[in-house]
């Protein structure tokens, strides 16, 4: 479950209608799930939204995906032998 506390996004009524977005900025954080799911990369979604640290990107996938420190944003999960 993604909570707000300590997290890099957050919803302010009186900022872009309380959408989810990340600190500092106002590039909501479905943006960055759209851009991943429309296959660009990380790397590309940060070139195009400079104002989003790249630390702050990786944390909210990884809050997102309910995953642990070892996973890697856009990689595949490992197949099972």
């Amino acid at each position: 479950m993604l909570t707000l506390d300590h997290s890099p996004v957050h919803s302010d009524p009186g900022l872009m209608g309380g959408t989810l977005v990340f600190r500092g900025t106002r590039v909501p954080a479905q943006t960055l799930l759209d851009y991943l799911d429309d296959r660009y990369s990380l790397d590309e979604f940060l070139d195009m939204f400079p104002s989003v640290q790249r630390n702050d990107a990786v944390e909210f996938l990884r809050l997102a995906r309910g995953s642990s420190h070892d996973d890697h944003p856009g990689r595949e999960p490992a197949q099972a032998a």
